[in-house]
């Protein structure tokens, strides 16, 4: 357990380090930005690690209906992802689109996953997406994109949400965790 706690310690901090530590992250410079992915890296790869070692208290599990409410939350987070990308018509409406997606996708699979580690990984995640959306939102005004949005990016970004879930899927079935059966 303790290598996915550290993860998501490196984590949390490495994302806060500008907000909490100013003056450090300046006398950084430009180096820093290397500096912070690397130690994003080491976060990411500890989750990993820790979560597929820990064991801890185990309170729901999976459903069929659970997987289904998990894969729509899940989609719409891809969605999310990419409508930031390609500043489709959603980004008018919705701040933060990446940090949304982070939300959902960490509460999808807290439907599904009722385990401590889960709690851990997933509820942190949610967490901290939700604390850097009001961290945010407190920093600067907020100017939505004005558009104009055309069709084919809105086709697009649904187009690559819905292939790199399937994507995902693939690997987690992969790997043993079958998302789209009961």
């Amino acid at each position: 357990m303790l290598p996915l706690i550290l993860g998501m310690a490196l984590w949390w901090g490495a994302h806060f380090f500008k907000r909490l530590a100013p003056q450090a992250r300046a006398d950084l410079g430009k180096g820093g930005r290397g500096l912070i992915a690397a130690v994003l890296v080491v976060a990411v790869l500890l989750m990993i690690w820790g979560y597929r070692i820990s064991d801890g208290p185990y309170w729901w599990g999976a459903s069929a209906p659970l997987k289904g409410i998990n894969n729509l939350l899940v989609l719409a987070a891809f969605y999310l992802f990419a409508a930031d990308g390609m500043k489709t018509r959603i980004t008018r409406h919705v701040r933060h689109p990446q940090l949304t997606a982070v939300s959902l996708w960490a509460f999808a699979h807290l439907i599904v996953n009722g385990d401590l580690p889960s709690l851990i990984l997933f509820g942190g995640l949610l967490v901290w997406a939700l604390v850097e959306m009001a961290v945010l939102g407190r920093a600067a005004p907020w100017v939505p994109p004005a558009g104009p949005f055309p069709i084919r990016k809105e086709i697009m970004a649904l187009a690559g949400a819905v292939i790199v879930m399937l994507v995902v899927g693939l690997i987690h079935t992969w790997l043993g965790y079958n998302p789209f059966g009961g």
